[in-house]
Parts: structure tokens; C-alpha cells; sequence
């Protein structure tokens, strides 16, 4: 009969376990794993990206005569950490000049806009806009805010802590990764029956190519657009050219809307200047980016993660609704390696189908 078909059999184990999940979930029972996974989520995370991003560097240190594993990953944790102290070194004085000037000259010049929109509103609105009561809403909602500060300020000195706590950590996880991947593949084929190892082995090759495509290629993507973002600003003579350009670095690792929100901060910072200067600015941003997606990711990405980009923009809407920034940092390489994942054992399944 058709309700003995394979697929309604496991539609009805997925409502099981989903039914037993919900009322673990109303019954509380699940609080200690979600507070473990909570705990383990953001170090393993970000120990997985560099993972990524440090292993061929590794690899390529390890190929050295006389240097082991352990020697090769001390090798270049020590020049990363030198690389960063230069770079600190480097980078430092301007940084923090342009931090001080951006803190005390943009909220005046934030200000001067204000007055400014606030006397053409007045002379221009016809009665339909009335600026005591615009400014009585925004006193009232500074009050509620003044209130509630005890509350944001424990929320902010728990956000730092946890902060802090997960920086301490990620260098030991990453450092266990390095040094015990190799046992990571034999652990996990455990759990497949021998004559589904083979299968099992490809899956898992193909989830490492995944990953390891994605995240090197996104940073290489994510500096190059700050480092062009950075010379287009000096070139418009935009203030703050190099905190903007890192702004726009560390916001380009998410595909599409990434550089995006990056370029925000600058075209504020442009229209304290000039009108004029916005426009540049996203000039600048229509010509990187138009540089990026001819010239730099079909070198650095190919077309090794194979997905649309109006799938890549539906994950990304998604899952920065579900989880924010974090969720559209792991939506593409997550739904890659299910991408993966199923189309192997989809492969498999007709493969052992074909053979009976």
C-alpha cells in the first residue's frame, strides 16, 4: 500500500521527534543543553572560521623539514600574533585620531544638520509638521531611555564580559582543531555502517571543500572591498577614510547586503560634509562592487558553492530576522553543507537503488 511507502515513514518519524521536541520544550526539560550549546556556540564558531581561514597556512609551514604538527601551529600563531601587534603598532595613532575626532566632531556636525533641517521644516512644512512636538517625543523617549539605563548598562557589562570570556577561549579551541583534525573524519564514520563508509568519506570531503571555499574566499573578498573602499575614500577626500574602510572590511564577510551596511557610517559621514560627497560614496560602492562580482569573486569563489544569488538573498533576509548578524554570517555555508550533505546521499540513494 502507499502509506507503506519509505516516505511516509520517515514524514512520521520527523513528526515524532518533532512532537517530542516541543514538549521537552514546554516542559523545560531542555534548558541545561540549551545553555551548554549556548555556552560552546560563539567559540566554536569563530574557532571554526579561522580554522578555515589558518589551515592552509599550516599545511604549508607543516611541509618544513623538522617541523611538526605542534611546532608548525606555534609557528604561526606566533607570526599571526606578531602580525597584529604590527599591525596595532602600525595602525594604532591613526585609529585612535580618527576615533577621538569622529567622537567629538560628528555629533556637532550631526547637530548643525539637525538645525538646519529643523529651519527648513519650519519654513517650508505649511503647518503640517510641528517641531514642539517632534521635540517633546524625542525628550519623552530620552527620559524612558535615561530610566531603563541601569538596565542597558548591565546588559552591555555582561555582553563585554561574555565578550571577553569567549576571546580567552578561542585560542585553545583553535589551537585543538589544528592539531586534532585528522581525528575528526575517523570519529564520524564511526557512526556509519562499514558499507557506508566510502559514501560517508565523500560526504565529508565535499563538506571540508564547502567550508573551506567559502570562508577563504569571502575573507579575500571582504579585504579586497576594504581595501578599495579605503583608496576610493581617499581619493573623495572623505574624513575617517580608514575606520570607514574596516567598518565596510568586517561587514563585506556576509555576501550582498554586507558591503551594504558597511558603506552606512560613511554615507552618514558624507552628508555632514557635503551632498555631493554621498553621491561619491556610492559611486564608489556601485564600481567595488561591480569590481567584486567581475573580477575578484569569480578568481577567488568560482563556482565551487553553485548557489543562485536570489537564494543567497532569501537566506539572508531570513536568517537576519531569525538570529541577526551571526545568522547571516553561517546562513551560506550552512545551507551549503545541507546542499551538500543531501544532494551525496540523494546520489547514494539512487546508486544503491540502481544496483538491486
Amino acid at each position: 500500500m502507499w502509506i507503506k511507502h519509505d516516505f511516509f515513514k520517515y514524514i512520521t518519524g520527523i513528526i515524532l521527534v518533532l512532537i517530542c521536541f516541543f514538549f521537552l520544550t514546554e516542559l523545560n526539560l531542555l534548558k541545561p543543553v540549551k545553555t551548554i550549546i549556548g555556552t560552546l556556540f560563539y567559540p566554536v564558531l569563530i574557532a571554526g572560521f579561522l580554522y578555515y581561514a589558518i589551515k592552509p597556512i599550516v599545511r604549508f609551514v607543516k611541509r618544513l623539514p623538522y617541523v611538526t604538527d605542534i611546532v608548525a601551529i606555534i609557528l604561526v600563531f606566533a607570526s599571526i600574533t606578531g602580525l597584529l601587534y604590527g599591525a596595532f603598532t602600525f595602525l594604532a595613532n591613526p585609529i585612535q585620531k580618527q576615533v577621538s575626532e569622529i567622537s567629538k566632531q560628528l555629533p556637532e556636525k550631526l547637530k548643525k544638520s539637525a538645525d538646519e533641517a529643523e529651519k527648513a521644516i519650519e519654513k517650508n512644512d505649511m503647518g503640517m509638521l510641528s517641531m514642539e512636538n517632534i521635540r517633546q517625543k524625542a525628550t519623552g523617549y530620552l527620559g524612558d531611555l535615561t530610566q531603563n539605563l541601569g538596565d542597558h548598562i548591565t546588559q552591555v557589562v555582561g555582553a563585554l564580559t561574555s565578550a571577553t570570556t569567549v576571546l580567552i577561549i578561542v585560542p585553545f579551541v583553535l589551537f585543538y582543531f589544528l592539531k586534532d583534525d585528522h581525528k575528526l573524519r575517523p570519529f564520524l564514520l564511526n557512526f556509519i555502517p562499514t558499507n557506508h563508509k566510502d559514501e560517508g568519506k565523500k560526504i565529508l570531503h565535499n563538506i571540508n571543500q564547502t567550508l573551506s571555499a567559502y570562508i577563504i574566499g569571502q575573507i579575500i573578498v571582504a579585504i579586497v572591498d576594504g581595501s578599495l573602499m579605503y583608496i576610493g575614500y581617499l581619493i573623495i577626500g572623505l574624513p575617517y577614510a580608514l575606520i570607514l574602510a574596516l567598518f565596510v572590511t568586517v561587514t563585506a564577510v556576509v555576501p550582498f547586503f554586507g558591503p551594504i551596511i558597511g558603506v552606512i557610517p560613511a554615507l552618514v559621514v558624507a552628508l555632514t560634509q557635503d551632498p555631493i560627497m554621498a553621491f561619491y560614496v556610492l559611486i564608489i560602492m556601485v564600481v567595488v562592487q561591480q569590481l567584486e562580482g567581475n573580477l575578484v569573486a569569480p578568481v577567488v569563489l568560482g563556482s565551487r558553492l553553485n548557489i543562485h544569488p536570489l537564494t543567497i538573498i532569501l537566506l539572508l533576509i531570513v536568517a537576519a530576522a531569525l538570529y541577526g548578524f551571526i545568522g547571516m554570517l553561517i546562513a551560506i555555508p550552512l545551507y551549503s553543507v545541507v546542499k551538500v550533505t543531501i544532494k551525496n546521499l540523494y546520489n547514494f540513494y539512487k546508486l544503491r537503488h540502481s544496483q538491486v
